[in-house]
């Protein structure tokens, strides 16, 4: 399945299931509990679900910075992190949160 945010000020973004959860996760719109598969994000949402994702990205390299530096002081073999990071998944979701909240536009998503 596949998670499609889209707006009426920019293009939409399509996301796979599991990186559409988790970024819907660290925004605070998605849970085990409550998941969910249509929803809305508005701009008065939108500066804080852009500073959890963007501290996201931020723990994200950190982590992995941390365990290189472990590996190296250990003398073992550095780690295979996923190809694309969780800032490459993330950009073009930030970049149309930043185009809806300067056009004062909502985002909305569905599965």
């Amino acid at each position: 399945m596949l998670y499609k945010f889209k707006s009426k000020v920019t293009g939409d973004v399509i996301m796979l299931q599991a990186n559409g959860q988790r970024v819907l996760e660290i925004i605070g719109k998605h849970s085990a509990s409550e998941p969910s598969t249509k929803g809305i994000l508005l701009p008065e949402h939108m500066p804080q679900a852009l500073a959890a994702l963007k501290d996201a990205v931020a723990l994200e390299e950190a982590q992995q910075k941390e365990v290189i530096h472990q590996a190296h002081a250990e003398n073992l073999p550095v780690p295979r992190f996923e190809a694309i990071g969780l800032r490459q998944r993330t950009l073009p979701f930030m970049d149309m949160i930043r185009q809806c909240l300067k056009d004062d536009a909502a985002i909305t998503w569905g599965v």
